[in-house]
């Protein structure tokens, strides 16, 4: 964000009212530490980039990550058939070049010569075959399947235990040709995807579901290999030597410092241990005015709440809708997240683009948000519809349980929720869990009312709206509707731009009108950010690219 709209964030914060003390020395001003370098046992010095991204990562398997901070280590540790640039623009990859048949039904990729895999061992079209297949087996149970490889053909086959009828094949050694069930516009950026990133055979079959646990098993393609994991401290990951554009990259190793705790990120952001935090205190943002290490800049993605749609009372749409209504959007976005976030009045935020081009959500609702920004009138609806389930008053409501992780905003906003929703005369308790069992709770649908938050693999809105169909792997809400999964379909299988755009606003309006989630914020990224370092770039899809990296003397 340029410095005249990070000062006008901050003014804003500033007029609200919502004035924190910082903590002395300004984020970033420590001189102190290693300045981001390593010095070895023989004298030398190594050059080891040292950052903080997020805690300790549920899961560093490609098939299995849901979660933004594991992506940003994957797309370190592999690399698919295609990466994404600097300029968010498809680049080749694993694969040097590609093309589509013109009924775009099939997809051929052709790999570059020599590839390997970190263990110096070749690597081939059919490992990507394998790779591609080990995500639509049951057995591995990837979240992001439906989503990345439903429009393959044989992909119901395949995820039934067929796995050979999913239509994924290599004629020889550096060739894999890809048919689908029906065009995919945006295909190149699924096999930019990591979840498709091609993971070893062998690896696997030697130590089962472990082998993405240690540094001894843990075998990839990326230009990093994972060589040091100490749980809740830090991973290490060492320049591959096997990857096809070694010399591009500059470090020698890059240390991701699993802290969980915003101050602590802060302290050893300040002491110079780390040259990236992720991690800001909250409570801090005011005190960065005019720090020029301090960065804003926009995602595509909503910060939403997931109610458990097959427990009482969620079950009841009225229920879920009071609770929605409830919400100030604006006094959360704006006081509570101080501006970082901005209010969200449908699922669908800024930057998601329709098949026309235009952003889809200038089109969504008429042109209209789905939630009033009259907060009064909505609170006032909110009491009403819960009288009509049968609620009056929040009588006969037992207190509910609203799970969160313990970071960033995510303590204030609920605690702002319990007073929000004892305005219904709803009491709630907060279940705060951390990090590394907070997914794995909510995909298995253990909890009543959760935090939840999805930022964009690609901008197309499938990748959003996918979220809620019946099946979908981080369909957390367990949402069923026929209608949705029916408008999502239909989105998925014409050929017709303008029939596609129809039915994904369609199932928009649906979601909304049975508020299948709660939208709360659309969300930015902030970040503090060494002036030293160079080469590092942000994505709308909430990842930093470190691997081209330099530390400047």
């Amino acid at each position: 964000m340029k410095k005249r709209m990070l000062a006008l964030l901050l003014a804003l914060v500033m007029t609200a009212g919502f004035v924190l003390t910082g903590c002395g020395e300004k984020a970033g001003s420590g001189n102190g530490g290693n300045d981001g370098q390593q010095t070895s046992d023989e004298g030398g010095t190594k050059k080891e980039l040292t950052v903080q991204i997020g805690p300790n990562p549920e899961t560093l398997d490609p098939a299995l990550n849901s979660a933004v901070d594991g992506g940003n280590m994957l797309l370190h540790n592999f690399e698919c058939l295609l990466t994404v640039g600097e300029d968010g623009q498809i680049k080749p990859g694993q694969a040097e070049k590609w093309e589509q048949s013109e009924d775009g039904l099939t997809w051929t990729f052709h790999l570059r010569d020599g590839l390997k895999w970190s263990d110096g061992t070749d690597l081939t079209a059919e490992d990507f075959v394998y790779s591609w297949k080990r995500v639509c087996d049951p057995n591995t149970a990837a979240p992001y399947a439906e989503t990345v490889l439903g429009m393959v053909k044989g992909f119901a086959e395949a995820q039934a235990g067929d796995l050979d009828a999913l239509a994924v094949s290599a004629p020889d050694e550096k060739t894999l040709v890809v048919e689908l069930s029906s065009p995919c516009t945006f295909f190149e950026s699924l096999a930019a995807f990591a979840t498709l990133s091609p993971v070893q055979k062998a690896t696997i079959e030697a130590n089962g579901d472990s082998w993405a646990t240690a540094p001894e098993t843990y075998v990839s393609n990326g230009p990093f290999v994972v060589t040091e994991w100490v749980s809740s401290s830090h991973i290490v990951m060492s320049k591959n030597e096997y990857y096809w554009d070694k010399d591009s990259i500059k470090l020698d190793s890059i240390k991701f410092m699993l802290i969980e705790d915003d101050n602590a990120t802060l302290s050893a952001y300040q002491s110079g241990e780390i040259l990236f935090a992720k991690g800001v205190p909250t409570e801090e943002i005011p005190s960065l005015e005019g720090n020029p290490e301090f960065h804003v800049d926009p995602m595509i993605g909503t910060y939403y709440i997931s109610l458990n749609d097959q427990k009482e009372p969620f079950t009841n749409e009225k229920v879920r809708k009071a609770l929605s209504l409830a919400i100030d959007r604006d006094y959360v976005a704006n006081t509570l997240m101080q501006g970082t976030y901005s209010p969200a009045y449908n699922f669908m935020g800024p930057g998601w683009m329709d098949t026309d081009g235009t952003e889809f959500i200038n089109n969504s609702n008429g042109g209209q948000p789905y939630i009033s920004e009259d907060y009064e009138a909505n609170l006032e609806e909110a009491k009403q519809l819960l009288a009509d389930a049968g609620y009056p008053g929040g009588e006969g409501l037992p207190a509910l349980i609203y799970s969160t992780n313990d970071s960033g905003y995510h303590k204030v906003v609920a605690e702002y929720l319990q007073q929000a929703w004892k305005q219904l005369g709803i009491n709630v308790n907060v279940d705060t869990v951390e990090w590394a069992s907070f997914t794995p709770l909510r995909r298995a649908g253990d909890y009543e009312i959760s935090r939840n938050g999805w930022v964009g693999d690609y901008s197309d809105p499938s990748n959003m709206l996918d979220l809620l169909y019946s099946t979908n792997g981080n369909n957390d809400g367990k949402f069923v509707d026929a209608d949705y999964d029916a408008a999502m379909e239909e989105s998925r299988t014409t050929v017709d731009p303008a029939a596609r755009s129809a039915a994904l606003h369609k199932a928009e309006d649906i979601l909304m009108e049975k508020t299948a989630c709660i939208p709360v914020a659309y969300y930015n990224d902030f970040w503090l950010q060494s002036e030293k370092l160079e080469g590092v770039w942000h994505s709308a899809t909430g990842y930093w690219y470190f691997m081209y990296a330099d530390i400047a003397e």
